[in-house]
């Protein structure tokens, strides 16, 4: 068996993904030069870039709190075709006449708020036990399921007639291919430019971001020497509050509890 892969270094990288590789292309890489454990807190489909979180080491196990954050992207979209994939990736399965700018404005307004929108066949969700763009290289066509989105903001850059450039703040989960085919249209690009509090502006790929300062968004409780040992021998602290909470000791991050009933559980221990 290979040696499992080591805890340290431990902590966030912020990584400026170029459109091409893969999202696990760069975990690889990240992976490889450092000889730590590595995985991504959300993917980029290879056509996108922009920022993409990779955690390192111990780290890794916060992924669960990063996933779920909300995005900001720019994108482009093609309001003249729709493609198989809602990508250029894929095949145009219609075309059409784009609407006039008035129309468009009109698209935009009713895709704002709480929105269904159908999941792309070229994605990771698994259908009847299979990922969908297994089964869409296959070419079998099935029906895709929907998925309630959030679209916090849905702004018009610029239209010239046939693209429109759009930028948009959505809920985690949320396929901007989706949305691009609910206009009418594909996109040609997509860049992400935040994930929660992180910003692709600071997207360094030598700099690693301590695990207190990577899930610095929770709430944060800070410990004494005899709750840290409470903490890692698996017992709960007296506390109030709901939910993901920090768990701190001179800085560092001890573990992220789950607060509820006057009690702060650990639910994720790091080493």
């Amino acid at each position: 068996m290979p040696p499992p892969r080591a805890l340290s270094p431990s902590g966030l990288v912020l990584v400026d993904k170029p459109p091409g590789p893969s999202s696990f292309a760069l975990v690889r890489d990240l992976r490889s030069r450092t000889g730590a454990r590595a995985g991504h807190a959300g993917t980029l489909d290879p056509f996108a870039s922009g920022l993409l979180l990779i955690l390192l080491g111990a780290a890794t196990r916060l992924a669960r709190y990063l996933v779920g954050l909300d995005k900001r992207y720019v994108t482009e979209v093609d309001l003249g075709a729709r493609t198989s994939t809602g990508d250029p990736e894929g095949q145009v399965v219609e075309q059409s006449e784009p609407p006039a700018r008035e129309e468009l404005e009109r698209r935009l307004a009713a895709l704002r708020g709480e929105v269904e929108l159908r999941i792309p066949q070229a994605s990771a969700v698994k259908v009847d036990g299979q990922r969908a763009y297994r089964l869409a290289r296959r070419g079998i066509e099935i029906e895709m399921p929907v998925r309630r989105s959030r679209i916090d903001a849905l702004e018009l850059i610029a239209y010239d007639g046939a693209r429109a450039q759009l930028d948009l703040r959505v809920s985690s989960g949320t396929y901007v291919r989706s949305l691009a085919d609910a206009l009418g249209g594909h996109c040609t690009s997509l860049r992400r430019l935040e994930v929660g509090p992180f910003r692709l502006a600071d997207a360094d790929e030598d700099r690693l971001v301590p695990p207190a300062e990577a899930v610095s968004f929770l709430p944060t409780r800070l410990l004494d020497a005899e709750e840290v040992r409470l903490v890692r021998s698996g017992r709960s602290l007296p506390g109030d509050g709901e939910g993901a909470i920090g768990l701190v000791r001179e800085g560092s991050l001890v573990a992220v509890g789950r607060a509820g009933e006057s009690t702060i559980r650990p639910e994720t221990v790091l080493p």
